[in-house]
């Protein structure tokens, strides 16, 4: 086991890994801007070490300011949160050959997973069932209006080096497709340097639903259930749960295994979430995320275990602390995402926090970096909280929910905590009756821009 770790993160993330860390006795080291100079997963480590300027390019993104921290430190394994450096292929890489440990997988599963074409092509030849779709990339728009002819209207048409919605375009009909396309493929250029796009089947009212996997870097794969990630805005996610109200047991492990069994094939060693689109029974691939998600912690809710630990535990060369029998479910848990920012245009907020009170209570965990006196820096994602709470059944956990943000406190600057409230009183919440889709039509009804 290793004796110190560094973590290449910051925030909440920083801090989960901490406490994963002391548990298990190994000493940790936390990395940081001079903007996060005061903040609290730097107060909580072992040591720290001051990477560089406010701007993450030049901090949390600067490989060699964290292979140096490494070094004065003497950590001999990097955990890499999520964001960032998490899912980088040369970081991976470069860790490795100066003798250290890299906290995930490998990077030729990283970079498999990281380009959406391959991933597809991986995930059919594992026997993961896709959403229909161009055979590779398409280079121009008479070939997809082939493809679209194939498939039939609407499609979407998708960065090969994509995330978080950029180049991203839905075609509803032929008439729209040129002007997606050429769109698409000029917002890959700009966001990610590569304007090559693919095309999918468009479903009309599908769940976002991600299967959590585990692998022990060998031939053993496991999967810990569902998570439902449907209630997006801008194809961020704002509401996880799990198990997810849709997924029947019987489709939970057979969708289970599937992915369980690819992982082993693969030999994929740690933490990784395939990710689906849901709809009338069948799962459709999209991607798959190589490194710990956000929303983790309902997962560790319903199967007690920590998958923090987990991770640390495979990456030194141990096997895994469970088998698939000995994962159970028990109850329900659900996670909304707390920003600093602004209602109803969702402006980022960053400011001194005046009054910070966390809610607590059976089935109550808040995982949070903010405390009094501290001050929001405007320099990085505007997360700045994960309310999580676990109850028996669904609607015990809604009740929970509700609770604990009454309970809540977070002054000196505006957050996303009214938008939770309001949600809470939709049927359709409580009911579980929605799709991807949804929330952003909530939104144009009742909180405009």
């Amino acid at each position: 086991m290793f004796d110190k770790i560094l973590i290449a993160n910051r925030g909440e993330i920083a801090l989960r890994v901490i406490r994963a860390a002391r548990e298990m006795g190994i000493a940790t080291v936390a990395v940081h801007s001079t903007a996060d100079a005061d903040a609290m997963h730097v107060r909580m480590a072992d040591e720290s070490v001051c990477i560089g300027p406010p701007p993450s390019t030049n901090s949390y993104l600067s490989i060699p300011a964290i292979i140096s921290a490494c070094e004065i430190t003497g950590a001999q394994a990097v955990h890499p949160g999520y964001g960032f450096l998490s899912e980088n292929a040369n970081f991976v890489q470069i860790i490795e050959d100066h003798g250290l440990t890299f906290i995930g997988p490998s990077a030729a599963h990283i970079r498999i997973m990281g380009d959406k074409i391959t991933a597809k092509d991986t995930a059919k030849e594992l026997g993961i069932p896709v959403v229909p779709g161009s055979d590779g990339g398409v280079p121009d728009v008479e070939t997809a209006r082939k493809v679209a002819a194939d498939m039939g209207y609407p499609v979407i048409i998708k960065a090969t080096a994509g995330g978080g919605g950029r180049g991203m375009k839905v075609a509803e009909t032929e008439k729209d497709l040129e002007t997606a396309f050429s769109t698409a493929r000029s917002e890959a250029k700009a966001a990610f340097d590569n304007d090559e796009v693919y095309m999918e089947k468009y479903l009309q009212k599908p769940r976002h639903i991600e299967i959590q996997v585990f692998g022990d870097g060998k031939e053993t794969g496991v999967h810990l259930g569902e998570r439902d990630c449907s209630l997006q805005r801008r194809h961020q996610k704002v509401f996880e749960e799990a198990p997810g109200p849709c997924i029947t047991p019987e489709e939970r492990a057979r969708i289970g295994k599937i992915c369980a069994d690819a992982v082993g094939k693969m030999g994929y060693a740690g933490a990784g979430t395939v990710e689906f689109l849901y709809e009338d029974g069948e799962f459709y691939f999209i991607e798959m995320n190589t490194r710990l998600q956000v929303e983790h912690p309902v997962t560790e809710a319903i199967f007690g275990v920590d998958l923090v630990r987990e991770q640390i535990r495979v990456a030194a060369g141990q096997p895994l602390s469970f088998t698939q029998d000995d994962l159970q479910i028990n109850g329900h848990a659900i996670e909304v995402r707390i920003n600093a920012e602004r209602l109803p245009n969702f402006a980022p907020c960053p400011g001194k926090i005046t009054a910070y009170h966390a809610p607590g209570g059976l089935g109550v965990r808040m995982d949070s970096a903010l405390y009094d006196g501290y001050s929001i820096p405007p320099y990085y994602d505007s997360l700045i909280a994960k309310l999580i709470v676990h109850g028996r059944d669904r609607p015990e956990a809604l009740a929970r929910l509700n609770r604990a943000l009454g309970e809540l406190i977070v002054d000196g600057i505006d957050t996303t905590v009214p938008l939770f409230h309001a949600l809470l009183q939709e049927p359709d919440i409580h009911s579980g009756d929605y799709g991807i889709h949804w929330l952003e039509r909530w939104l144009e009804a009742n909180m405009a821009e």
